[in-house]
């Protein structure tokens, strides 16, 4: 008789209270999903790493996996790196049946979420400021995949448009541009009372602290203004809602991520040598040697674009 579990795959950070937040979120992932053998595992730096988790499921008698990335969009770890961890172990337990799912993507839970965090931190902040002289500022992971960055700005439009806030900009932490320093520079310009900063990411870690410092050293230049630090996503139970259905999705064949602008797939202006480069992962030499590691790895596989 078969048995079906469920692999949560993280992205993993040098950082232990990242890697706590995980842990959080897989234990929520194992209550929400009682019919399922659940286990997590991580692409890089933390343990147990992603084939350690697909083991361990293994040795408890399951004979099929339904890998689900707990990563907000589809840049190169969802469409290279975990599903090569994923079939590199399949071609080594030809007994497995293994299906992986799609990103969480730009989802209305997860806009429900993100409201929920901005709306905190205003709270936090105290009235007196109109939505209208309040701007938001979304700030991204950032990749080398012009297709995940832009779901980044609908998110920002979704929530400026959804919230109605006076204005609203996008930003990146790495990678991509605008980067952190500069966006917030610009939009201090403008003339807000009020700039809330707003890491749309799942979770804390190096990058997260290195926004809210970022944030504070600009603040510092413009005491007129107020910045405000909004609380990324984390295990917000509409994030757990969105993952668990992504799980479920597996299951009815409903895993297909969105293609049409996808630069493996298509001639996207500016990345057309990127179409049809072989899936291959990029992380095997920081697999699972442990948080707290000095290795600055920036993921930067491909040269950022700069701005004009």
């Amino acid at each position: 008789m078969s048995k079906t579990g469920v692999m949560i795959c993280g992205h993993g950070s040098r950082d232990e209270e990242a890697v706590a937040e995980f842990q959080s979120l897989a234990r929520g992932m194992r209550e929400r999903l009682p019919q399922y053998d659940v286990e997590s595992g991580f692409l890089e730096f933390a343990r147990p790493t992603i084939q350690e988790g697909l083991k361990k499921l293994m040795e408890r008698g399951v004979t099929e996996i339904l890998a689900a990335p707990a990563i907000l969009f589809a840049a190169g770890h969802v469409k290279n790196d975990i599903p090569w961890e994923l079939n590199s172990f399949a071609a080594s337990h030809p007994v497995l049946s293994l299906s992986c799912g799609r990103d969480l993507s730009i989802e209305p839970k997860l806009l429900m979420a993100a409201r929920d965090r901005i709306q905190a931190a205003m709270e936090t902040a105290g009235g007196g400021v109109a939505a209208a002289d309040t701007l938001l500022m979304v700030v991204g992971r950032g990749t080398n995949d012009p297709d995940a960055n832009s779901n980044v700005s609908k998110v920002t439009r979704m929530l400026w448009e959804g919230m109605d806030l006076g204005w609203a900009e996008t930003c990146y932490s790495g990678v991509a541009h605008p980067r952190v320093d500069k966006g917030l520079e610009r939009v201090a310009a403008m003339s807000f009372r009020r700039i809330i900063v707003f890491p749309y990411f799942l979770f804390t870690g190096v990058l997260v602290k290195r926004i809210y410092a970022q944030m504070a050293e600009v603040a510092s230049k413009y005491p007129g203004t107020e910045f405000v630090a909004a609380s990324y996503l984390n295990d917000h139970p509409r994030v757990l809602d969105t993952l668990a259905e992504r799980v479920t999705g597996i299951a009815e064949g409903d895993n297909a991520m969105n293609c049409l602008l996808c630069k493996y797939r298509e001639q996207v202006v500016g990345f057309e040598d990127a179409q049809g480069q072989p899936q291959a992962g990029h992380h095997h030499h920081v697999r699972g040697i442990g948080t707290g590691h000095d290795h600055d790895h920036t993921h930067d596989h491909g040269p950022a674009k700069e701005p004009a």
